[in-house]
């Protein structure tokens, strides 16, 4: 057996579990921690009961046990075999397990105690996957309950050990320093244009890198799937080479054909992240980084979820650079230029800060835990994203005031997303295709689910017909309807107007092209889009009558009344909702006055106040009498609005709209809200009115800036010859000709006589020769029209 680096390491850590039972272990890419650490325990007989090995990814999973196997020279399922859904090789020899994550954490809620399991082995945990996060947190709340036996052995290349060995109770680090062969990185000349093909420029740098080395196998890292199906269909037959694709969904013969060196052919591996760690891949020379990489996001507050293509982080390019140089010196290129080396991020953040804790919740809820404090986590689960994934269990009935339902028990045993598990549940066997094409999607293709249903092929089909054991048959539903049981809160309901947009039972706003499927379609389930918070791309979606809604959530259908300012005009209805979409709404004649008025006020609030003359001049008395001191209600319109509810409130009965508030005189309600003191010494400091000499009333303007001012005419105060005052102020007098036009405006009416009065007498006996226009008007005596005749 060929020695590897971590083999110098070994005895330190075999030390370490024996004295402390826990150990983390650094050990960069390469260095053979995955497969020698296990071996090593069985060896030294360190190893009492089954070691469980942790992997992230299915294929690092069967290849990592495929190796160790090898090296014992046995076929899988002896002594080293693996599980994972759907698939298993193990025996009652097995004593080295290699397991995906999720199925530790099926093993440690099924047996808390773990009988039978002596290590567990986390691998790569610098990944920082949510289920190992949660595997280590339940691990360690197990040992330390149940098991202060169980051995516990975190393995990383690149993480902070620091941290980690911390929340193990300060673990014991051992560092292994690796063996790597040199790698040269080559980037591109100048960064790429804005908008470039990628497809186009990463088969380009291929072609570079096959180019300029002369041998070994090419690892080209794409960001997904369809981005490799795209890059292999340009590089057919542009060289001599062997083109492999790589990624999750592929059948193990498939993987395993990109693992396998080819004697004739360099090989050209097109792949995901996931040969960024844990895989040995023979003969490989050239890493082509293509610079980006696909991840899951989600946001909190609508529980849409998303992939999103990213730059890859500075940590992510130097694993993938790394490759090269794992047994030979190697290349590395980059389809970018070094100046953009220091744009990138430096590492991608854990996946329980960034993705859907739906799942986590229910495990939470599961193990018993009310709250995520009350197990250890490295980083602590966003609680607005934790809450919101508790509401979501609440709607799919397995969350009830916060503890676990018997549903929710049966969904937790179900291996698939909690929406998922709902629906399989309610719908039955019927729902196992459904189903088994949601939980496989990375990404939707076709906008249509039927369809994409029905391209999917022998794959769904057998994992399919391997769900349908789970459960029992259910209701007869429509895969519209099964679809509504998994994304409840994505029922969505088209708008008005004439563009394809909907709105969900959440809330959220959902539009699609005009050429969509679903352009026409009332009402949809959203099973994908965008996630954009603000109005999510609809990427893939089903029909759904609004019967079939009725006839699934019948129960969540609720009426509310409404009295709410609309425009100009308070509108009062009775709507029938089911979440934030509106079934239907009708007037409602028996609104509370109460809620009527409020809604009013609200409205003339918006509108203003708009009073008469008769309530402005009673508004600009008081405030007239407040700036000299009289105690009296504020009636500026600021305040007469902020405080309308307690004296404009009981003159609203049977008023509905702006039209009938603009016909209403505040002047009674003004005048109430002054009361009879307040009017009494507002008469006694500021007369409303004055009376001329002849005996009429004219009514006295408090509101302007020059203070309290009249209008009458000039012959009406013939005969005065002591200025009037209002309010201890001189009254601003304008004086009128006998057509009502202004002539003068005065504060010093005796003045004027003696002064002005001759010029305007001159020039008004020429117009108006009927009316009286004396000499001396200090004597004369006031009229109300033209002179009498002779």
């Amino acid at each position: 057996m060929d020695r590897l680096p971590i083999d110098d390491a070994l005895p330190a850590l075999l030390d370490s579990i024996r004295s402390r039972g826990m150990a983390v272990l650094q050990a960069p890419p390469g260095a053979g921690k995955t497969t020698r650490v296990p071996l090593a325990l069985l060896d030294a007989g360190e190893a009492p009961g089954r070691t469980i090995l942790l992997e992230p990814r299915r294929l690092a999973t069967r290849a990592a046990a495929q190796r160790m196997a090898a090296t014992l020279g046995e076929p899988v399922g002896q002594r080293v075999g693996y599980r994972m859904r759907g698939e298993s090789k193990v025996s009652g020899a097995t004593r080295i397990e290699v397991v995906t994550e999720g199925i530790l954490t099926r093993m440690i809620q099924s047996d808390p105690s773990l009988e039978g399991v002596g290590t567990l082995i986390f691998d790569e945990f610098h990944e920082r996957s949510l289920h190992a996060d949660l595997g280590l947190a339940l691990a360690l709340e197990a040992r330390g309950a149940l098991r202060d036996d169980l051995r516990l052995i975190v393995m990383s290349a690149t993480l902070e050990a620091g941290p980690v060995a911390a929340l193990m109770g300060d673990a014991p680090v051992v560092t292994s320093e690796g063996r790597s062969f040199p790698v040269e990185t080559r980037w591109l000349d100048r960064p790429l244009p804005g908008g470039f093909d990628f497809a186009s420029e990463s088969a380009r740098l291929v072609l570079r890198a096959l180019d300029e080395t002369e041998a070994g196998d090419v690892l080209v890292f794409l960001p997904g799937a369809g981005e490799i199906r795209r890059v292999q269909g340009m590089l057919e037959g542009a060289r001599d080479v062997a083109l492999c694709p790589l990624y999750g969904a592929l059948s193990p013969a498939e993987q395993d054909r990109a693992l396998t060196p080819d004697p004739a052919r360099r090989k050209v591996v097109l792949a995901t992240a996931i040969a960024e760690t844990s895989l040995t891949i023979p003969g490989l020379r050239v890493v082509v980084d293509c610079g980006r990489a696909r991840r899951a996001r989600v946001d909190t507050g609508t529980l849409m979820g998303r992939l999103v293509t990213e730059r890859v982080t500075r940590a992510e390019a130097e694993q993938r650079r790394g490759r090269a140089g794992r047994e030979a010196p190697g290349v590395a290129y980059r389809l970018w230029a070094k100046a953009e080396e220091g744009a990138l991020a430096a590492f991608v953040p854990p996946e329980i800060r960034t993705a859907d804790l739906t799942g986590l919740a229910l495990e939470l809820a599961l193990w018993g835990a009310r709250e995520a404090d009350e197990l250890a986590f490295l980083d602590a689960p966003p609680e607005g994203a934790l809450g919101a994934a508790r509401g979501l269990l609440e709607a799919l009935g397995a969350l009830e005031n916060g503890g676990l339902t018997e549903h929710g028990r049966a969904m937790a045993a179900l291996p698939m997303h909690p929406r998922l598990a709902h629906m399989m549940l309610v719908a039955g066997k019927a729902a196992a295709p459904l189903a088994a094409y949601l939980d496989s999607a990375r990404g939707a293709r076709e906008e249509d689910l039927e369809r994409a249903m029905a391209r999917a092929g022998g794959d769904l089909r057998r994992e399919a017909a391997r769900l349908a054991k789970r459960v029992p048959e259910g209701a007869p539903l429509s895969l519209g309807q099964m679809a509504a049981l998994a994304f409840p809160d994505r029922v969505a309901r088209r708008r008005s107007g004439d563009a394809p947009r909907w709105v969900t039972v959440g809330g959220t706003g959902v539009k699609a092209e005009r050429g969509s499927p679903f352009a026409d379609a009332d009402w949809i389930v959203v099973t994908d889009s965008d996630g954009d918070p603000r109005e999510a791309r609809l990427r893939q979606a089903i029909a759904v009558g609004e019967d079939e809604v009725r006839a699934l959530f019948g129960d969540r259908v609720r009426w509310d009344e409404s009295v709410r300012w609309s425009g100009s005009r308070v509108e009062a209805l009775r709507i029938e909702r089911l979440g934030a979409i509106t079934l239907k709404q009708a007037p409602w004649a028996e609104a509370p006055v109460e809620a009527v008025v409020t809604a009013m006020i609200e409205g003339i609030r918006n509108a203003g106040l708009t009073p008469g003359p008769a309530a402005q001049r009673l508004m600009g008395r008081v405030e007239s009498a407040r700036a000299r001191g009289l105690d009296l209600p504020a009636m500026d319109e600021a305040t007469l609005l902020a405080e309308a509810e307690d004296w404009l409130a009981p003159y609203l009965d049977g008023v509905r709209t702006l039209e009938a508030f603009r016909k209403l005189d505040l002047l009674p309600a003004l005048e109430a809200r002054l009361g009879y003191a307040g009017k009494q010494a507002l008469n006694a400091d500021a007369p409303s009115h004055y009376e001329t000499p002849l005996g009429r009333r004219v009514p006295i303007d408090y509101g302007g800036e020059a203070g309290p001012e009249i209008a009458v005419r000039l012959q009406e105060m013939l005969g005065v010859t002591r200025h009037p005052v209002a309010g201890g102020e001189l009254l601003r007098i304008t004086l009128l000709s006998p057509a009502g036009r202004p002539i003068q405006v005065t504060a010093d009416l005796p003045g004027f006589w003696a002064g002005a009065y001759p010029e305007v007498r001159k020039d008004m006996r020429g117009r108006y020769p009927k009316h009286d226009w004396p000499e001396n008007p200090a004597d004369a005596a006031p009229r109300a029209g033209a002179k009498r005749r002779s």
